[in-house]
């Protein structure tokens, strides 16, 4: 599971003042396999300083997660993962290869089967699906299983359901669908009351980590 490191976004209320660090810290306690950490500061209240505070103080892979649409954004900062959406990059193909030249590993966000079949041409090894329509906001755990029903996924890559899972039956319902893994951000974060500060929102945080990693581990043989 990937757990997201996540102040605000356009679909949420507030704004969370927790150290990141220590957010960041509880989610690796609580069994995140890796981390998401938004570097965009306008809608996502992210910045590269976090992501960089957040990727030296823990020893799992860390994604940066913003909209990066040409090249040079490569250079921001340095992360283990870049997100790159396919509604949104015009040559796939060659910031693919500009950011694995760089050496990160890539995870290429989709909504649709086309846009997967898009991701898959392009060479892609990590396809995100987005359950969320970024167009219109709005979110549909069915979207992950239609792209997968609709498509034939490479034995050597790796799909990853975003967006909406809130419960560790979402969760489950996720990699019944075919989904490898998951990146969860909003169910990890919100669901710590806002006003737990200190010790109570990381302790609170870390349960919430544990709820979506002990669902993944019910799947395993």
């Amino acid at each position: 599971m990937i757990a997201e490191v996540k102040p605000t976004s356009p679909t949420s209320t507030g704004t969370r003042a927790d150290d990141p660090v220590e957010l960041a810290e509880a989610m690796v306690e609580g069994g995140a396999a890796a981390l998401s950490v938004l570097t965009e500061p306008e809608h996502f209240d992210g910045s590269p300083e976090t992501l960089e505070r957040v990727r030296a103080a823990v020893d799992v892979p860390v994604l940066r997660k913003d909209f990066v649409l040409e090249e040079a954004q490569l250079d921001v900062v340095e992360a283990d993962v870049v997100l790159l959406i396919v509604r949104f990059v015009d040559d796939l193909e060659g910031l693919l290869t500009a950011a694995r030249e760089r050496g990160f590993q890539v995870l290429v966000e989709v909504h649709t089967a086309g846009e997967f079949e898009t991701a898959i041409d392009a060479g892609a090894s990590f396809v995100g699906i987005n359950n969320r329509d970024l167009a219109a906001l709005e979110v549909d755990l069915a979207t992950v299983e239609e792209v997968l029903g609709a498509v034939t996924v490479p034995e050597d890559v790796t799909v990853v359901a975003e967006s909406g899972i809130e419960t560790a039956a979402d969760a489950r319902r996720m990699r019944a669908a075919g989904a490898d893994g998951l990146l969860i951000g909003s169910a990890i974060m919100e669901h710590a009351a806002a006003d737990d500060d200190g010790e109570a929102a990381t302790d609170r945080i870390r349960e919430n980590t544990e709820t979506f990693t002990t669902a993944e581990r019910e799947d395993e043989p």
